[in-house]
């Protein structure tokens, strides 16, 4: 029990000496993340749409 408590210890320790971003930073990085993942998403389906038709045209599916 008592390596647990150190462990916590430690843990509640190196939690205070980390530097935390502001609100506005994190808002603004997921707000960034989230844009480019709609992108690269909606590059990947466009991608996909056109090859599905080239691979289509090629095997004479319908």
């Amino acid at each position: 029990m008592d390596k647990i408590t150190g462990f916590l210890k430690e843990v509640y320790q190196e939690l205070t000496k980390v530097a935390w971003l502001a609100r506005k930073d994190v808002v603004r990085s997921t707000v960034a993340v989230s844009m480019v993942v709609i992108i690269v998403a909606i590059y990947v389906s466009l991608v996909d749409f056109g090859l599905n038709i080239v691979l289509k045209s090629i095997l004479g599916g319908h």
